[in-house]
């Protein structure tokens, strides 16, 4: 194998690219990204490049002289339009034709849009670097912002808007913040931390319309209120970016279908937030069901499926057995002050059960479960506890077994 192709200059992909030279490659490495600068992190841009605490020059993942160590060929700017298996090529959008002999797909996600106030000034996504500097750009403006979505990035930038002092209102089709990822009770803690900071919040509400001619103006409700608004951002979550991948011959929907190797065909992998797969340390639970695959649109994620995978892509070029990517999965949110961390899954639908802590202290452990496992952890000014249920998540961890663990903690 000569090449590597690299499609999409993320966190995944940067990282995938370090882990093969890593790993001892040697061959050429070709990173495509579609955007000018080069590659950056990304939870920065709803949190402390909206507040003003951090500047762009703080954003990149590598410096110049670490991406010119990986001996990578960087293209800047340039976006994927198709892939063709059989011959082993990724086309450009400038009609350039780039030959593979592994591939890695990293192109991660794009936000959602309303089907209204589109074409309004005012109104945003957040992605990009160059979105969260027009967002702050209208911050410093001053002004009443409406943040539609109340989940992790909706919620993270309604308290960056507060902590500039302006006037907040989050809007949400559920019926809580956070309510998908943290169930009814945490959702319940998450909806009185942003009162208490003064954001106003309406919930089991649906955007109907944005007024304005020009400029944003207001925004109106299913049952016709109007919010006044200044700047609109939209926060209602992601889709994969797989459209360039129709008619390759791979299997795409929610993400790049893959097996538990992260790989979607042979030599071609993916990761970050593009990929789904199935994590075999969540099966054990799920006797009886289809097999449950994931997509993960979280920092670690992206680091740890592009090491995997990178690492994967030359086990199976030396013909040695693949290792399955079955991590437990880690994030966190920062929100009005406070470090909100997460690991393993969590869902409304599980057993819930609060273990260390109170809500009304801000500093608490909860664990999730769900037919007598051990599923996922949420800890609130706690990394230890945290830590201690992911260790127990990963050895596959009863029910009865975190809450014995609680007791002797407790004790």
């Amino acid at each position: 194998m000569e090449r590597v192709v690299i499609v999409g200059a993320s966190l995944a992909g940067v990282t995938a690219g370090e882990a093969l030279r890593e790993e001892g490659f040697d061959g050429r490495i070709t990173l495509i990204g579609d955007e000018a600068e080069a590659p950056y992190d990304r939870p920065p841009l709803s949190k402390q490049l909206l507040t003003g605490e951090w500047d762009v020059d703080r954003l990149p993942l590598r410096s110049d002289d670490e991406l010119g160590n990986l001996n990578l060929e960087l293209f800047r700017g340039r976006t994927a339009t198709a892939l063709d298996v059989a011959d082993r090529v990724v086309r450009l959008d400038d009609g350039l034709e780039v030959e593979f002999d592994g591939l890695i797909i990293a192109t991660g996600a794009r936000p959602l849009a309303l089907p209204v106030g589109q074409d309004l000034e005012g109104v945003h996504t957040l992605r990009s670097q160059a979105d969260a500097l027009r967002i702050r750009s209208a911050l410093e403006q001053g002004g009443r912002v409406v943040v539609i979505g109340a989940g992790f990035i909706g919620a993270e930038v309604a308290s960056s808007a507060r902590t500039r002092g302006l006037e907040v209102t989050m809007v949400e089709a559920l019926s809580g913040p956070m309510i998908g990822p943290l169930g009814g009770e945490l959702a319940a803690w998450a909806r009185d931390l942003h009162a208490q900071a003064g954001v106003q919040m309406r919930f089991d509400a649906r955007v109907s319309r944005m007024i304005g001619t020009k400029r944003v103006e207001a925004v109106e409700l299913d049952d016709g209120s109007r919010i006044s608004a200044d700047t609109v951002v939209v926060g209602i979550g992601v889709r994969p970016n797989v459209d360039w991948l129709e008619g390759s011959g791979l299997t795409v929907g929610d993400g790049v279908i893959c097996d538990q190797y992260c790989r979607a065909a042979p030599m071609i992998y993916a990761a970050g937030d593009v990929a789904r797969w199935p994590n075999e340390l969540f099966m054990h639970f799920r006797y009886g069901e289809p097999q449950r695959t994931m997509r993960i649109e979280h920092w670690t994620n992206a680091v740890e499926q592009g090491m995997a995978a990178a690492r994967n892509l030359l086990l199976e070029r030396r013909g040695e057995p693949l290792e399955a990517f079955a991590p437990v999965p880690y994030f966190w949110s920062d929100q009005h002050g406070l470090s909100i961390t997460a690991s393993g899954i969590t869902s409304p639908r599980d057993e819930f059960r609060l273990v260390h802590g109170t809500l009304e202290s801000n500093r608490f452990a909860a664990i999730y479960g769900l037919r007598g496992y051990l599923t996922g952890v949420v800890a609130v000014g706690w990394p230890r506890m945290l830590r201690r249920y992911q260790g127990l998540i990963r050895k596959q961890a009863t029910w009865e077994e975190a809450l014995e663990t609680a007791r002797e903690i407790e004790g």
